[in-house]
């Protein structure tokens, strides 16, 4: 697909998307957690094709907006760590000298 194409192909799809929010139909919730995988994937494919800056500039962007949507995740994942960690250290072997 060339440049010509693309930009056709990404015009139509802006446009449905703008006629599908005039009728009622919202897709706000969907594209905002979708982009930063988006994001990711692209700075992916540029990072394979040499593109090393762009790509990484995208991973980087891309990531921490998975962050930021997914941040009650990684605090409880974090919260179940600490608490494994803690009754880890009530169990340990008391004979145990350091």
């Amino acid at each position: 697909m060339n440049g010509k194409s693309a930009l056709g192909v990404l015009l139509v799809i802006v446009g449905v998307i703008a006629v599908l929010n005039f009728v009622g139909i919202h897709f706000g919730a969907i594209f905002g957690f979708l982009l930063p995988f988006i994001l990711i994937g692209l700075g992916i494919v540029g990072w394979m094709n040499s593109k090393k800056w762009i790509g990484g500039i995208l991973i980087v962007i891309g990531g921490m907006m998975v962050l930021g949507k997914l941040g009650g995740v990684v605090l409880l994942l974090l919260a179940i760590g600490l608490i494994v960690a803690g009754v880890s250290l009530f169990k340990k072997d008391k004979r145990r000298a350091y």
